[in-house]
């Protein structure tokens, strides 16, 4: 099996939550046996949707290559005004290039769904990814985990006991 982890968090530093989190499952599941892809949009340098280009870049095909050749995916991103960062939807988007594939978009691929925020508005994130992985034809689990930033470390850098129990339950629902 192989699982996609797709950072759409547009921090850099490596204590950042999407680096962090990447990190976690990352760990997790090659424990368990799992080919583990990891995606950053901080280093994707996907363009700008632009469909009516005749010249798909590379780093464009590359990327839909990537999530379609995934059996399951993990999504991360902040809470940014209400929904998934603009940059992540924007790499999304881009999977309109296999709408005429033989297996179009994400079609059939299991999601599970992680979004943080500062207050308690981090499930406005996680619905904003279910509708659109649900338009790309994907599966996104029933147990998704919206995050409290401020409940997510014990200690500094260090998760804390509830979200990591949580995280390694979507693992289980992810990988059967």
């Amino acid at each position: 099996m192989k699982v996609l982890i797709f950072n759409g968090s547009p921090e850099k530093q490596p204590h950042s939550v999407g680096n962090t989190l990447t990190g976690f499952f990352t760990a997790v599941l090659q424990k368990k046996g799992v080919d583990v892809v990891t995606y950053a949009i901080t280093e994707a340098e996907i363009p700008l949707l632009d469909l009516t280009t005749t010249n798909v870049p590379p780093v464009v095909k590359q990327m839909c290559e990537i999530f379609t050749q995934a059996d399951a995916h993990i999504w991360l991103t902040p809470l940014y005004h209400g929904s998934m960062t603009g940059v992540m939807k924007n790499c999304l988007d881009w999977l309109e290039l296999t709408s005429k594939w033989t297996v179009p978009y994400l079609t059939d691929k299991k999601i599970g769904l992680v979004c943080w925020a500062d207050g308690m508005q981090a499930m406005q994130g996680i619905n904003t990814m279910d509708a659109v992985a649900k338009s790309l034809r994907a599966w996104t689990l029933p147990y998704a985990i919206p995050i409290a930033r401020s409940h997510l470390y014990e200690e500094e850098y260090t998760l804390s006991a509830e979200y990591t129990t949580k995280f390694e339950r979507m693992i289980t629902l992810l990988i059967k």
